[in-house]
């Protein structure tokens, strides 16, 4: 990743390694070459069987870099296929980055709201393994599963961390206002790819 700054759109909160995103260029080829790119991955990969064209979708983002997927679809509204894949490769991101901060939240999230079933059935208490296991499982399913599903997945996910974030103290390096802050982001992924499960349901999701 290049070690100059540059602005971040969508922000996730709290995982400190997303510093880079990129500049705007020309708007309309960037958009078209993004929605071009995310409907090729999204709609030609679903139903695959072929073990490494799945694991491909899933490493996607390491195998590529951040930057690049950051470059492609950082810009994409959260109502696109491509909005959608930059949020899921983010999330997924964050928790390999930081999967035993990302396990601590996940497990303190759920004694304060609801487990959705599509994030349940993860060992008590979760481990930084086992969160990385669910970001996978999850990302598996846009080349396996129904999308949908997979945007649920992820948003219930993002939502119980959320929630544990907002009730775990801060870090030494933080604040109650930026914790607070913090979780209130991760909260809006969360609702952003719910209303995307949405659209995609109803046939809505560009």
């Amino acid at each position: 990743m290049s070690d100059t700054p540059r602005h971040h759109r969508p922000a996730l909160p709290g995982a400190r390694h997303f510093e880079t995103m990129p500049g705007e260029e020309d708007p309309a080829v960037r958009s078209e070459a993004a929605d071009r790119a995310a409907t090729l991955l999204v709609r030609g990969a679903q139903g695959s069987q072929d073990a490494e064209v799945v694991e491909r979708v899933v490493s996607l983002a390491e195998v590529e870099g951040l930057d690049t997927l950051a470059d492609l679809w950082s810009g994409s509204p959260a109502d696109s296929l491509a909005g959608c894949l930059w949020r899921l490769y983010l999330l997924r991101s964050w928790v390999y980055a930081d999967a035993t901060s990302a396990a601590r939240e996940f497990d303190a999230g759920r004694r304060h709201t609801p487990v959705h079933e599509v994030v349940a059935g993860v060992v008590d208490p979760p481990g930084p393994e086992e969160v990385r296991q669910l970001a996978d499982q999850v990302l598996r399913g846009v080349a396996t599963g129904d999308f949908a599903d997979t945007l649920s997945r992820a948003a219930a996910f993002a939502r119980v961390c959320s929630v544990g974030r907002a009730h775990l103290p801060p870090d030494t390096a933080g604040t109650t206002y930026t914790s607070d802050l913090s979780a209130a982001r991760l909260l809006t992924m969360a609702e952003q790819l719910e209303q995307a499960a949405r659209l995609e349901r109803s046939g809505r999701l560009g």
